[in-house]
């Protein structure tokens, strides 16, 4: 696939990254949702696996703990037949005092074709796209943004209600400190889908009015009126002073209840990038409601991570790809073809 040579996407160095939602575009999101399509049909197998990516290497550098975004990439990559290394921000020479530049040059001077990034600071992802001659993939950054995340919630919402377009999504939570929020906000806004945030006032971004969305302070005004509430957790290590009274009474307010669920549409589904937080953003017997989407959220990340791992690297060489293709046993022939045109 040939890009433009003012692709948003494209370092200094030829690579091209996935750093941001907005620089994917609407196309650029539907057409991951495509691949993400056919990769999950892999997944399906007694062998779910592909040699889409044998030869290339994927490190996971993150210096920040994650269960969930590791394990998929780690997972996706594998699927993919890739290679896989794996930094540990608490056992590498960061703590003896090396800079996090000659860290990640040390690891990408190991051979790697792509470096999945996960920092607390916001921009460290876009700046080691700039040092690393490797595809960066931002794997959250501060509160930032979290684009495969969003992706995969957008997969999760069309395999479940069928299409996005015109679709009304309810944000509740933790919005201020929420790298996802944002990144769910511009995917959805591109999809054309309309978006409300739901929060007190101190858990509010200072430039809400920006981001072109609905806000509002009553979640049972909201509910009856929404295809999708997404739910956030309170992220207590980001904030740097208490924003709320108590924990109680922000699940009396905004917590998702059983009871609250009831007020939904019957085909109203709900989703949250987990780790849940039980009987304070959503109540404890709700995760395991037919209307729940977690498990799906978790299980798709994995063939969304698959689609933009095959669409940064597979995509390029196509000659290596086609030889793929002829390499593989003919049950995974067609599925590779389907991959290949998107």
């Amino acid at each position: 696939m040939s890009k433009p040579a003012t692709d948003p996407l494209t370092g200094s160095g030829g690579r091209r990254h996935l750093l941001s939602v907005g620089d994917l575009g609407s196309e650029g999101i539907r057409e991951i949702l495509r691949l993400a399509d056919s990769f999950a049909e892999v997944n399906t197998r007694a062998i779910p696996k592909v040699p889409a990516l044998r030869g290339r290497t994927v490190a996971s550098l993150f210096f920040e703990d994650s269960t969930r975004t590791r394990l998929s990439f780690e997972t996706a990559a594998k699927r993919l037949s890739a290679d896989t290394a794996t930094f540990s921000a608490g056992s590498s020479s960061l703590s003896k005092g090396e800079s996090l530049r000659d860290t990640a040059q040390t690891v990408a001077a190991m051979g790697i074709d792509c470096a999945v990034v996960r920092h607390c600071s916001a921009g460290v992802a876009v700046q080691l796209s700039r040092w690393l001659d490797a595809a960066v993939i931002n794997a959250g950054d501060g509160c930032h943004e979290h684009p495969t995340q969003a992706l995969l919630d957008c997969y999760t919402i069309r395999q479940r209600l069928g299409d996005i377009e015109g679709r009304r999504v309810a944000i509740v939570g933790d919005i201020a400190h929420s790298r996802v929020a944002r990144s769910l906000v511009a995917a959805l806004q591109l999809l054309d889908a309309g978006v409300t945030l739901v929060a007190p006032a101190t858990l509010l971004p200072p430039a809400v009015d920006a981001w072109g969305v609905g806000v509002s302070s009553r979640i049972d005004d909201v509910l009856p009126r929404v295809d999708v509430v997404y739910l956030l957790r309170l992220q207590h290590e980001r904030q740097e002073r208490a924003l709320l009274p108590s924990l109680r009474e922000f699940h009396e307010r905004f917590g998702l209840s059983a009871e609250r669920v009831r007020r939904l549409a019957d085909h109203a589904i709900v989703m949250h990038p987990g780790p849940m937080n039980r009987g304070v953003e959503i109540g404890p017997e709700v995760p395991e409601m037919a209307c729940t989407t977690v498990a799906e959220q978790v299980a798709n990340g994995v063939s969304v991570r698959m689609a933009v791992l095959f669409w940064l690297l597979g995509a390029e060489p196509a000659a290596a790809a086609a030889a793929d293709v002829e390499a593989s046993p003919a049950p995974e022939r067609a599925s590779a073809a389907e991959v290949s045109s998107g």
